[in-house]
């Protein structure tokens, strides 16, 4: 799922365009087209939202919509990161297509990237005495100094970082930073760093996100 990885990304701008966005999407098919134009629908509304509603309206958007399979079973290889239009035309996706996603429908939602950060964890899937399973999740901090919350495809319920002691964070990054665990010290540019997070960044621009 996450190997052979290891990339912060774009300037700040636009958070989306809608015209570039559904033009994507009816290249890539009619599932994909009817998926974005539903997000649209959740992305206009979300203006009247605060911005926990946000996370919630966007994690469960995605959570309610795609189904998970492994890379291999969608793509016939063993890491793809998918971009937000080809999660919706597959119907399907990994960890790592989740949180991608919600984190580029947060930004169009206006949630500040500063605020957003994807974390590779080794999620303990069991419970004690179970396996660790390399995992993608999505952190917002309502503060710099905040306990973060986390979107999962494992859990629908938004819950702080202290609820969730399966997880343990590796890295974390999002479009302006790379940082040790879910809140330590810089480790550089990941888009440098990272290639599929520098192609998947490429992916979601040329579908109308920023």
């Amino acid at each position: 799922m996450l190997a052979g990885v290891l990339l912060a990304g774009p300037p700040a701008g636009q958070a989306w365009e809608a015209e570039r966005l559904l033009k994507a999407a009816q290249r890539a098919g009619p599932q994909a087209t009817a998926g974005a134009r539903a997000l649209q629908a959740l992305l206009a509304g979300s203006a009247e939202l605060d911005e926990e509603a946000r996370l919630v309206a966007v994690n469960q958007f995605f959570n309610r919509r795609i189904v998970f399979a492994e890379d291999d079973a969608i793509w016939g290889m063993a890491d793809y990161w998918a971009s937000p239009v080809e999660l919706l035309e597959k119907g399907r996706g990994d960890c790592e297509d989740f949180a991608i996603a919600k984190y580029f429908s947060l930004l169009a939602a206006g949630v500040p990237a500063a605020r957003l950060r994807l974390i590779y964890v080794r999620a303990l899937i069991g419970g004690p005495g179970g396996v660790q399973t390399p995992h993608m999740v999505l952190a917002h901090y309502a503060r710099p100094d905040a306990e973060p919350t986390i979107l999962d495809n494992l859990i629908d319920e938004l819950r702080p970082a202290s609820r969730r002691p399966d997880l343990t964070p590796v890295f974390s990054f999002n479009s302006e930073g790379l940082w040790q665990g879910a809140a330590g010290a810089p480790a550089g540019d990941p888009a440098t760093r990272l290639s599929r997070w520098r192609e998947v960044l490429l992916k979601a621009r040329a579908e109308g996100f920023q």
